[in-house]
């Protein structure tokens, strides 16, 4: 399955306007916008939230096989997808887990 295949079986996020990603003192780490080219991403980790309840490294592990083809771009060009970034530091080395903080619409 491509990432758009992935994308159409998780929870819907019309009411998100963003998600804010927390380290464990509660402070702001990134905050992905729901609008054009991050809303795929607000719903992949929104939907990594629901299930784990943070994005920690079961979490970003799964996070990293429902982007699918982008995971390969990823690494192959580092910095060019930093929310995938960000899930292979948590998955593969040793980042600490971040918690998510959804923005209503």
């Amino acid at each position: 399955m491509t990432f758009a295949d992935i994308l159409a079986t998780l929870p819907a996020i019309d009411a998100i306007a963003a998600v804010e990603l927390l380290d464990a003192a509660g402070n702001s780490v990134a905050r992905l916008e729901n609008r054009p080219g991050t809303a795929g991403s607000v719903r992949l980790y929104h939907a990594l939230g629901q299930r784990f309840g943070q994005i920690d490294q079961a979490a970003a592990t799964e996070g990293l096989a429902l982007y699918a083809e982008h995971t390969a771009d990823a690494r192959a060009f580092p910095g060019k997808h930093p929310n995938i970034d960000r899930l292979l530091a948590i998955a593969e080395q040793g980042a600490p887990a971040l918690t998510l903080r959804v923005i209503a619409a």
